[in-house]
C-alpha cells in the first residue's frame, strides 16, 4: 500500500511536468529549464505559492540568462518524492519536509532567503479572539487544524508544543483535521469549525493582508521557537558546476544591476534582503531535534484520527 503511494505521488508530481523527459536532468536553458516543486504551504495554488517565489527565479534568470520551470506540488510528500524521482531538479521545502529528502541522498541546501539578518520564522496554535481556550493544556476536548502532517509549521512544530505542554494530540484532541495547507488551517479556525489551528506567522499575515482574514480575529495561544526558514534545496545527482552557478546566482542576486529589491522575496512573499547559498547542513539542525520529538506512530495516529468522520 505505501508502495503504491509513493507512486501515485510520483505519477502526479510528473503528470505537473507533463511533456519533459523525467528521468533527464534540465540545463537551465530556455528549452529544458530546471523544473522548480513548490511544497503547497499556502494552499498550492498557482496564483498563490507561485507567485510568491517566481520573482525570485525571474531574478535569477535575469542575472544568469538560467530558466525555470515553477509548479506546486499537491502535496508536501509528492515534492520530496518528485526530487528523489529525478522529476525536478530544485525545490521548496519546509524544514520538516527538507530533511526526510536529504535522507534519501536526493536533495542538498542552495539557499535560505535572508531578512534583518535573520533566517528564521515562527510557526504558531492560533485561537479565534474571545476563545475559552487560554493556555495550551485547554486544548484538551478541543478540535484542531493541522497542515499537511510533513508540514514544518503547520505539523511538527505545533504538535512539539502540544507534546511540552503534557497534551497527546491523538488522544486528547476530539478532532484532528488534516487540512493540507496553512491557509485552509486557518480559514477553518475563522469559520468556526475548529477550536485552534495551527500555521505560521507568514500565513497568518499573508491571510490577513489578502483580506481572507480579518485582522484581530484571530490571536496567538502559542509561539514556537525560531525555525530555520523554508530551504531552497537542489538535486544531488546536478553536475558540480551547475550547483556552483546556481549558489553563485542566489548569492548575489541582491548586487545584481537591474534586479529590483521587490524581485526579492521569500517564504509568504515577503520582501527579504538578499539569499545565502553559503549556508551548511548543520543550520537546520533545530528543526532536526524537534522533528525527532514527533513519533512517526503519533503522526499515523493523528492521519488516522484525522480519517476518523
Amino acid at each position: 500500500m505505501k508502495a503504491l503511494k509513493l507512486l501515485a505521488a510520483t505519477v502526479a508530481a510528473a503528470g505537473l511536468f507533463a511533456g519533459t523527459a523525467v528521468a533527464q536532468l534540465a540545463d537551465g536553458s530556455a528549452a529544458k529549464p530546471f523544473r522548480v516543486m513548490l511544497v503547497p504551504a499556502d494552499g498550492g495554488t498557482e496564483d498563490g505559492t507561485k507567485a510568491d517565489f517566481k520573482p525570485v527565479f525571474d531574478a535569477v534568470t535575469k542575472s544568469t540568462g538560467l530558466h525555470f520551470d515553477i509548479k506546486v506540488g499537491q502535496t508536501y510528500g509528492a515534492v520530496i518524492e518528485a526530487h528523489c524521482s529525478g522529476v525536478i531538479e530544485i525545490a521548496w521545502y519546509g524544514a520538516a519536509s527538507y530533511l526526510p529528502a536529504k535522507e534519501k541522498g536526493c536533495a542538498e541546501l542552495l539557499a535560505l532567503d535572508v531578512n534583518h539578518g535573520s533566517s528564521t520564522y515562527f510557526s504558531g496554535i492560533f485561537v479565534k479572539a474571545g476563545s475559552p481556550v487560554k493556555k495550551l493544556a485547554d486544548l484538551k476536548g478541543k478540535a484542531m487544524a493541522f497542515g499537511d502532517p510533513n508540514s514544518t509549521s503547520s505539523f511538527v512544530y505545533p504538535v512539539a508544543m502540544l507534546l511540552a505542554a503534557g497534551l497527546d494530540p491523538a488522544k486528547d484532541l476530539t478532532s484532528v483535521r488534516m487540512t493540507g495547507s496553512h491557509a485552509n488551517s486557518l480559514k477553518a479556525l475563522s469559520e468556526g469549525l475548529v477550536d485552534a489551528a495551527a500555521a505560521s506567522f507568514d500565513s497568518l499575515e499573508k491571510a490577513v493582508n489578502q483580506g481572507s482574514i480579518r485582522a484581530g480575529d484571530l490571536v496567538v495561544l502559542a509561539k514556537s521557537d525560531p525555525i530555520p526558514n523554508p530551504p531552497i534545496a537542489m538535486a544531488t545527482k546536478l553536475p558540480a558546476a551547475v550547483k556552483q552557478k546556481l549558489r553563485d546566482a542566489f548569492n548575489n542576486i541582491h548586487k545584481t544591476e537591474g534586479i529590483k529589491p521587490e524581485m526579492i522575496r521569500g517564504y509568504g512573499g515577503k520582501k527579504v534582503d538578499r539569499y545565502d547559498a553559503s549556508i551548511k547542513e548543520e543550520v537546520m539542525a533545530p528543526a532536526l531535534v524537534t522533528l525527532s520529538k514527533v513519533s512517526k506512530d503519533l503522526r499515523q495516529a493523528m492521519i488516522a484520527k484525522a480519517g476518523q468522520k
